[in-house]
C-alpha cells in the first residue's frame, strides 16, 4: 500500500509519517522532498526548470514514482510518503504512475487554519515573515486553497490535536476499509 500523508507546509506530515512508520509493521517513510531540494540546487536546466517550486520539474515527478516503486520492490509493505501536493495535474500523474505498480493508495490530507500552520512553522524554527513574498507563506496559502477540493485526500483537522492523535485517526480509517 501506498500512503500519502498530504497537507500544506508546517501541518505536521512528516511528523505523523514518523509516528505511523513506527506503528505500521513493514513500514517505511519515503520523504522525496529532500531529491528535489538537490534538483533545484543544480546547475542544470531539467524539463520545468526556472520555478522556484521543484514539483515543476518532470524529473523529481518520476522520482517520486521510482523512489516509491523502489521501496515497493524491497519487499515493503506500506510506503508513507509525507507531501505537500497542490497542483492536481501533478498529483494525478504520480497517482497514475503509482496505480500500474500497486492500486492500494489512501490519501489524507491533514488540515489546520493559517494561523496554527504559522506558529507550527515558527515552532520548528523557520523565519516566517507575513509577506506574501515569504515562498513558505506563499506555498502555505497556495496549499490551503487547493486542499479545500476532496481530491489532495481525506479530510484531518490537525487543530487542537497532536501528531500522535492524528496517526491514530489515519490508522483508525485505514482498518475500517
Amino acid at each position: 500500500m501506498i500512503l500519502f500523508i498530504n497537507g500544506s507546509f508546517g501541518v505536521g506530515k512528516t511528523t505523523v509519517g514518523r509516528i505511523l512508520k513506527k506503528q505500521i509493521k513493514g513500514s517505511v517513510l519515503y520523504n522525496p522532498e529532500w531529491f528535489g531540494s538537490v534538483l533545484m540546487r543544480l546547475p542544470i536546466n531539467f524539463r520545468g526548470s526556472g520555478t522556484d517550486d521543484f514539483q515543476d520539474l518532470d524529473l523529481w515527478r518520476k522520482s517520486v514514482v521510482y523512489g516509491i516503486k523502489l521501496f515497493r520492490f524491497f519487499a515493503r509493505e506500506t510506503v508513507i510518503v509525507p507531501m505537500a501536493f497542490s497542483r492536481k495535474d501533478y498529483f494525478e500523474e504520480i497517482l497514475r504512475e503509482i496505480s500500474q505498480f500497486d492500486n492500494k493508495i489512501r490519501i489524507f490530507c491533514l488540515k489546520a487554519g493559517f494561523e496554527i500552520i504559522v506558529k507550527r512553522l515558527q515552532h520548528r524554527g523557520e523565519k516566517i515573515e507575513e509577506s506574501e513574498n515569504n515562498w513558505t507563506i506563499r506555498k502555505a496559502r497556495i496549499c490551503l486553497k487547493a486542499h479545500k477540493n476532496d481530491f489532495f485526500g481525506e479530510s484531518i483537522d490537525t487543530t487542537g490535536i497532536n501528531a500522535g492523535e492524528v496517526a491514530a485517526e489515519i490508522l483508525k480509517r485505514m482498518s475500517k476499509t
